[in-house]
């Protein structure tokens, strides 16, 4: 894969996973990619259950550290419209369905564990954790 999205719980996973082989796995999943990017959503689902989880200042470093090792896209327009016609295709989060719409856009691989990008998204490519 030369271009890779990641959601969410790529993070929650390296961040919060109790199982020990996870973290090695996921730098296996990364190291397939020559691009890594993330949707500016992921920077918010992500500061805010550090922020519960952990307080704002791990919040601000994490968030700090997905700016500078991402290319974090903005929600444009044509993400906005893409979205908006998964969610309802596919009755998935706004979150979700923002991310999906992030990897169709950019024709890059969804990497994630959660079903709804491998099960459901038939117009994107995922790389199961």
């Amino acid at each position: 894969m030369s271009k890779a999205v990641y959601d969410t719980r790529f993070f929650v996973e390296n961040y919060y996973s109790p199982q020990s082989g996870t973290v090695k796995k996921l730098r296996e999943v990364w190291k397939k990619a020559n691009e890594h990017f993330i949707s500016a959503v992921v920077i918010h689902e992500v500061y805010q259950l550090t922020f519960r989880r952990d307080g704002r200042e791990t919040a601000i470093l994490r968030a700090t550290v997905l700016e500078q090792d991402y290319k974090v896209v903005d929600v444009d327009a044509e993400i906005a419209r893409l979205s908006a016609e998964l969610r309802l295709k596919y009755k998935m989060s706004m979150a979700d369905s923002i991310i999906a719409a992030t990897a169709l856009s950019l024709k890059a691989t969804c990497v994630s564990d959660d079903p709804h990008f491998r099960a459901a998204v038939k117009e994107i490519k995922t790389d199961w954790i």
